[in-house]
């Protein structure tokens, strides 16, 4: 099984590491005229940052520039669903940074590294 943005397979899974951190609850809090201390008010679960990162082959420059902006155009503001080689999914994601560095030249052709930031809504 490979790597999949909603249901595409746009990765390589040479290098691949995915590490979502975790969710936060975020809340309020008041004072109350009367009241001593405060009043805290539980706002819920939010979201959380996942982040990719991998290399990108292909065997010409201009092959990597197809697969450099088919991935960019998931930073649309949508949400999509990533699904890992080993079964696990992430649901409700924004690609939110697509950042590539050190492209150079590789055996099969050319490589680039990159880093995705998605947000994970709830």
């Amino acid at each position: 099984m490979n790597i999949t943005l909603d249901g595409q397979m746009l990765f390589d899974e040479q290098d691949l590491e995915i590490q979502p951190s975790g969710f936060n609850r975020t809340s309020m809090e008041k004072s109350v005229p009367g009241l001593n201390g405060v009043l805290s008010i539980d706002l819920g679960q939010r979201s959380r940052e996942i982040k990719q990162k991998g290399t990108l082959q292909a065997k010409s420059s201009r092959l990597l520039d197809k697969r450099i902006a088919a991935i960019s155009a998931f930073i649309d503001g949508d949400t999509h669903k990533l699904v890992t080689n080993a079964g696990r999914q992430f649901d409700n994601l924004r690609m939110d940074v697509f950042k590539l560095y050190n492209e150079r030249i590789s055996g099969a052709g050319v490589a680039v590294d990159y880093e995705i930031v998605y947000t994970q809504l709830d």
